[in-house]
């Protein structure tokens, strides 16, 4: 026999200690801040009362955001602007939401979560108020103020779905982040009931809490490192690329569909030109009412799916976001081509495809919660945030605006040629679409080995060092 004096070690064994802080666990903190950690438990119904308070702020969040495209017309009646420039106020509203994301996303890792998203939400709710006094001179204003509102918006977005992570785990956290994303397809008294109810009713869990089974306290990591550890994660890259070509889509249809709609009802003869404000809203209220009921049954039919098929499909996730990528896309083109001849068509096609869409919305933010590990989720947030607004809907309104634009020249007298070009524009997002879906095809292939890599790192160093030593032995 070989004693254990002489026995070969194995490189990894020696290493562990450096697994566990890579994974931004430690056992050895200092006695206060484990004494915190197995202090601070928060009951079920406050955890509750959390969510239901986080819901609601998020859906002023989407109705704020969206508002622009209700009124589109009459906006661009009254300050006179053509398609491009219309879209440039989704645009800076995304890009300043965009920037300032990963802003926030490195404070959401590292100091108290929820300061931060009272802060972002009183800038909201100030820059809101004051976009609704800008004169018609003034569309300058109009533009700054729709920057602004993109800075309370990052604040919370970036951080709300990690406190639901750490308030929940398994199948209940599945649930209570697909009614937080119900709110995406669904105000400045509201916004200041919101902020009350965030600050007394919301608390600030430890990092990892619901995920922590190893006894181990949470340590952060450097940024680097953090944005390193993420780009080496192949279903985070994969899915974010994904939700950038859903952000594309919806981004695009949200703000454009309602003026779409109406110029097709005009050119059949449904309806007059609208040469002066207010313009008629009809568009609107049936588009975003179809958006409000598609987009409830979707979360749901996609959480639905996903609890049956998880256990038994370890790549499920990622598989029913390519399925409801794929499918809608057929249903937007169709609809794209209808709105000329029948629009009853039209809608019934829009509804199929956002129905399809929404399957992916609670799905995409529990993927990024279950491959992440605690300490580092409000940074990945942030990123996916960034980029999926940077190549998705910070640019594709003003990209169909323009094209729009580039097409007038062709019979700029025309009212229907209103209409067309706006449509052969739009025939751009079912293609974007189609990508989308192949992204989410390439997460599936890498969702297996990137969640257990997480959920190892997450255990502690106690499950470590037990695969570790497993790991040797085998040696």
């Amino acid at each position: 026999m070989t004693s254990n004096q002489h026995r070969p070690r194995n490189r990894s064994s020696l290493r562990s200690n450096i697994t566990v802080r890579y994974g931004s666990m430690s056992s050895e903190q200092p006695d206060s801040d484990a004494s915190s950690m197995q202090t601070t438990v928060i009951s079920q119904k406050r955890s509750y009362i959390a969510v239901a308070v986080l819901c609601y702020i998020n859906l002023l969040n989407y109705m704020d955001r969206y508002t622009i495209a209700g009124v589109l017309l009459s906006i661009q009646n009254y300050f006179g602007i053509p398609d491009s420039t219309s879209g440039l106020l989704q645009t800076v509203f995304i890009c300043s939401f965009m920037f300032l994301a990963p802003v926030f996303g490195y404070l959401g890792d590292r100091y108290d979560r929820k300061l931060i998203m009272i802060v972002g939400l009183i800038v909201w709710i100030v820059t809101t108020l004051g976009s609704s006094f800008v004169k018609q001179t003034h569309f300058w204003v109009l533009v700054l103020t729709r920057a602004l509102v993109g800075t309370g918006e990052a604040s919370y977005s970036t951080i709300a779905p990690t406190i639901i992570g750490d308030l929940f785990t398994g199948t209940k956290r599945t649930l209570m982040i697909s009614f937080f994303y119900i709110f995406i397809p669904v105000n400045p008294a509201l916004g200041g009931l919101g902020l009350l109810l965030l600050v007394f009713l919301i608390p600030n869990p430890p990092r990892g809490a619901s995920d922590n089974q190893g006894g181990a306290t949470m340590e952060s990591t450097s940024y680097i490192e953090d944005i390193k550890y993420l780009l080496k994660n192949r279903s985070f890259v994969w899915s974010s690329l994904g939700v950038t070509a859903m952000a594309f889509v919806t981004g695009a249809l949200a703000f454009w569909t309602p003026t779409f709609l109406f110029r097709a009802q005009v050119t059949q003869g449904l309806r007059p030109p609208c040469n002066e404000e207010p313009c008629d809203p009809l568009d609107s209220y049936i588009f975003g009412a179809i958006t409000v009921v598609t987009g409830i049954v979707g979360v749901f039919l996609g959480t639905c799916i996903s609890k049956q098929l998880r256990d038994r499909v370890p790549n499920a996730d990622p598989l029913i976001c390519a399925v409801g990528m794929l499918s809608s896309s057929p249903c937007f083109f169709i609809a794209i081509v209808l709105a000329a001849t029948s629009i009853p068509a039209t809608y019934t096609f829009i509804a199929i495809g956002e129905t399809l869409l929404s399957l992916n919305w609670a799905i995409l933010a529990d993927i990024l919660l279950y491959v992440v590990v605690p300490t580092r989720r409000a940074t990945a947030e942030a990123l996916q945030i960034m980029v999926c607004h940077l190549l998705g809907d910070a640019g594709s309104p003003y990209l169909i605006g323009a094209i729009s634009d580039a097409l007038l020249k062709y019979n700029p007298e025309s009212p229907s040629w209103d209409f067309r070009r706006l449509e052969y524009s739009f025939l751009l997002c079912p293609f974007i679409g189609v990508l989308g879906g192949l992204f989410f095809l390439m997460t599936s292939l890498y969702i297996k080995e990137d969640r257990k890599a997480a959920e190892l790192l997450a255990s502690g160093p106690k499950s470590n060092n037990i695969t570790v030593q497993s790991t040797c032995l085998e040696i």
